[in-house]
């Protein structure tokens, strides 16, 4: 007899792999039609039937069998309660799109984390997809994106591909109703990342962005500090990633990029400047290119208002230090009642007129990391971990697409300040 209890067990079945798509169709057909049929008393009927009707399309396009998909559908009963997904669900299955430098990082970051596995690798070059595949433990790999939403189903894609494909990848996941998460920056353009966002949208599609850098250990232990308003309220502010380190040797394409620093490193100074003061209601921007061998911008200088306070971020690969730590960031905040610096090697010093309180924030460390780049490698761990509680249902995630968009649009009022020397304010 069909009861909402029948109907719950028989999608958690599916969704820990005890069962096929083909039977749950099945199951979920004769059911519905079992009901409405039949002269029943089934308590929550109408609830029953729309969940029966939406799994019972699950074999046709627009009616995903995703955790995703199911735990979200408002008419899915007992499948809406983060306690009993947490009992009962143990895992998320998730593709990568991509197979290049940062993918190895990003996936060797997820398995640090429970809930999440990985079950498919999409790659333009098979051997690459297929190379990580054997490392990770992958079991599948797939030339064709579309092939692998088809026949994968998976919970979520996360999309570790060069920039000017991630538009196409993110609007292919949400035509399949697939949770996305893609790489920063976002897009080529500003009108490509607000169709990103608009189609996730309108597809009823989470969309996410891995921005990473405000994840960073020392960062947030700043951003604790101007919290608890030891410094009192700020009004001014620099953040600094300032280096002479040679970028181009590793990756001598960055050469030919007619758009460098801003987009590069800007999307995660900007976004770190956000986290930190809030949105920006004016700025200005001074780019230079120092190495005559490149075609973009490789010095730049970003000057805001936000909230009550000037915030000016200096991006540069041309700048040789005494104290280089790349990739650190450093930060000077001054406030109504104090300072707080973020300095070398992780030290955060807090200044208020009872004297200065320092501490040190390193960052985890993890076998698979660089230990040059613990602190960027790190933060992929702890904004994966946001980003998996929101697809469980459990929490917010920071840096949704929506969210980082606004990113997007100081990165682009960056480069339209820089070509008409003027202030600008970003929509």
């Amino acid at each position: 007899m069909v009861s909402q209890e029948l109907v719950v067990q028989k999608i958690l079945a599916f969704l820990n792999g005890e069962m096929s798509e083909r039977d749950l169709v099945h199951r979920a057909e004769d059911a519905w039609v079992e009901l409405s049929e039949g002269d029943l008393d089934v308590p929550n009927e109408e609830a029953v039937s729309e969940t029966l009707m939406y799994v019972g399309a699950g074999d046709q396009p627009g009616f995903p069998l995703t955790w995703s998909a199911l735990s979200s559908l408002p008419k899915a009963p007992g499948c809406n309660s983060a306690s009993e997904r947490r009992g009962s669900l143990t895992e998320l299955r998730f593709a990568v799109f991509g197979a290049g430098f940062w993918a190895q990082y990003q996936l060797a970051g997820w398995r640090e984390l429970e809930g999440a596995r990985c079950v498919a690798i999409y790659n333009r070059t098979p051997a690459k997809a297929e190379a990580l595949a054997r490392r990770f433990g992958v079991p599948a790999v797939y030339a064709d994106a579309e092939e692998l939403l088809r026949r994968e189903r998976p919970d979520f894609v996360d999309v570790i591909t060069s920039v000017e494909t991630h538009a196409p990848l993110v609007h292919l996941a949400a035509r399949h109703g697939v949770p996305v998460i893609c790489q920063k920056p976002m897009a080529t353009t500003l009108p490509e990342a607000e169709g990103m966002v608009a189609a996730c949208r309108e597809a009823g599609v989470s969309f996410f962005v891995h921005e990473n850098w405000r994840w960073q250990t020392p960062i947030r232990a700043l951003r604790r500090a101007l919290d608890s308003g030891a410094i009192g309220r700020p009004f001014r502010a620099r953040l600094d990633f300032v280096y002479s380190f040679p970028v181009f040797d590793n990756q001598p394409f960055l050469k030919e990029l007619d758009q460098f620093i801003l987009t590069d490193m800007g999307s995660h100074i900007l976004d770190v400047a956000r986290f930190l003061f809030g949105e920006a209601s004016s700025l200005y921007c001074q780019a230079q290119r120092i190495h005559g061998d490149i075609r973009g911008e490789d010095v730049v200088t970003v000057v805001m208002r936000m909230g009550s306070a000037t915030v000016v971020c200096n991006l540069s690969y041309a700048s040789p230090r005494e104290d280089e730590r790349y990739p650190q960031t450093y930060a000077f905040v001054e406030g109504e009642k104090g300072s707080a610096e973020l300095g070398p090697d992780y030290c955060l010093r807090v200044t208020t007129a009872a004297g200065t309180e320092a501490s040190r924030h390193a960052p985890p460390s993890y076998a698979w990391a660089n230990p040059l780049y613990d602190v960027v490698h790190a933060s992929i761990v702890a904004c994966n971990a946001n980003i998996l509680s929101a697809l469980r249902g459990e929490g917010q995630a920071e840096t949704t697409g929506a969210d980082n968009l606004r990113t997007v649009r100081l990165v682009f009022a960056s480069y339209d300040s820089t070509a008409r020397d003027e202030v600008v304010h970003p929509g």
